[in-house]
């Protein structure tokens, strides 16, 4: 299917904000959350079937109509940049950003083949060239913070593949930069309006949490381990989300969330696959990341630009590998996350968050297994004139042991992308227990 199916670079321009960025907001300086990020790029896809009849679009012109919506995008990007200036800045490795105007990425391609193609048949091998750069970028390689690229398929339809640099923005404050986007494109809010941050929130962060010197060493504080790892898309729709949730339930955790039960039975799997290739289980972890905005407790948060992330860790022994018992931990860990930063999170907090982690992954007597939600951000909201998104997914990180949630387009079902060494996925693929809930990647139509 790789060799049928190619995306043709057309166009590539700089987009400026529409305002230039006042001199006294020219440096943005970093957080201690957004230094402990490694240099590497956020990916999002949105895909738009196409909407309008054949009998319309032939009238109009497919290449047209694609100019026509690509102009909205352009012009919708530069004044929301206007905005979140730094994502049009340059990095200053691991201090600041500086705020200058240079702009963000735009590319215009087109795809031999209509999208449904892709939607029946989801091949990260293709999909991960529907996006501007790679995730492991830098952005000496990207050239840009924010690069944004718009896919015009045969049939019309089109997909936007957003790659902003972590080092500005987490999947939070990326929701709210398509969000505030969208209304833009929508004609329902200007640069002047109170819809869209103000470019004061910017600078909350680094005051509250001030960055590290100890960080701005060239060594990268956190590195992606992909070995020889394989990534697999596993579907949970809403009436098996239902069933997994009732069989998890227990006296120490009734109601389970979506995200515990498919995040438990997830690390199950990979438990038993462990101990099949390896002959006995080792003791694991299973790290979360979780948004601070939600619960650390500041007035402010919800607000707070750049990066506001951190991470909370269940542990197991070997003999503990039943679903309840699995939910049950992942509950204590966040619960005991909220406790520990309900009353505020330091930049020490932080430091010793990520070295405990760094320590954990260090230790071959431990099993290590990572999680990042996307699941509740508005995504499926981003309308920018023809619709909402069909599909919204991420491509595949292949960094090892690393599980990435989405939500489906009815906000109850997930998707899971499970990135595994290739022995392991081998078996969990096949795995029963999994398969009783999830599908193995398929037809999004």
């Amino acid at each position: 299917m790789a060799s049928e199916i190619k995306v043709e670079v057309i166009r590539k321009e700089t987009i400026k904000p529409s305002s230039p960025t006042p001199h006294h907001l020219r440096t943005s300086s970093l957080s201690v959350f957004d230094q402990l990020q490694p240099e590497a790029y956020l990916p999002l896809l949105l895909f738009y079937p196409n909407n309008i009849s054949d009998d319309v679009v032939n009238n109009i012109d497919r290449k047209s109509l694609f100019a026509e919506r690509s102009k909205l995008l352009k012009t919708s990007l530069s004044e929301a940049l206007t905005q979140f200036y730094p994502f049009a800045g340059e990095f200053e490795y691991n201090v600041s950003i500086s705020c200058n105007d240079h702009g963000a990425g735009f590319i215009e391609s087109q795809v031999n083949c209509p999208i449904s193609k892709i939607l029946e048949n989801p091949d990260f091998e293709i999909i991960k060239h529907l996006l501007p750069t790679a995730i492991q970028s830098k952005q000496s390689e990207a050239g840009h913070l924010l690069l944004v690229q718009v896919n015009l398929f045969e049939c019309g339809g089109l997909t936007i593949g957003v790659s902003i640099s972590h080092k500005v923005a987490d999947a939070s404050m990326l929701s709210t930069f398509i969000k505030s986007c969208a209304t833009i494109a929508l004609g329902s809010a200007s640069i002047a309006s109170d819809q869209v941050l103000l470019p004061a929130e910017f600078g909350v962060a680094a005051t509250l949490f001030p960055p590290q010197d100890v960080f701005n060493s060239p060594q990268p504080i956190m590195e992606l381990i992909k070995d020889n790892c394989i990534t697999k898309r596993f579907v949970f729709d809403a009436s098996k989300i239902a069933a997994l949730k009732s069989k998890a339930a227990s006296a120490a955790v009734p109601n389970p969330t979506r995200v515990e039960v498919v995040s438990a039975l997830i690390w199950k799997c990979a438990l038993q696959a462990s101990r099949s290739n390896m002959g006995f289980i080792k003791p694991s972890s299973w790290t979360h990341a979780v948004n601070m905005r939600k619960i650390s407790g500041l007035a402010m948060a919800e607000n707070i630009l750049g990066n506001f992330v951190s991470f909370c860790t269940a542990m197991t022994t070997e003999s503990e590998v039943e679903l309840e018992s699995l939910v049950d931990k992942l509950r204590k860990g966040i619960e005991e996350c909220k406790e520990k930063y309900s009353n505020g999170f330091s930049g020490e907090d932080a430091f010793q968050t990520i070295e405990g982690l760094k320590n954990l992954r260090m230790k071959d007597s431990i099993e290590t297994y990572g999680c990042i939600s996307w699941c509740r951000f508005s995504f499926y909201q981003a309308d920018f004139g023809w619709g909402k998104p069909s599909w919204v997914s991420f491509s595949s990180s292949e960094s090892k042991n690393t599980t990435l949630l989405m939500d489906m387009s009815d906000g109850v079902g997930i998707e899971a992308l499970l990135s595994l060494e290739v022995e392991h996925m081998a078996i969990i693929e096949r795995n029963e227990d999994l398969l009783a809930y999830a599908s193995l990647n398929p037809s999004v139509v």
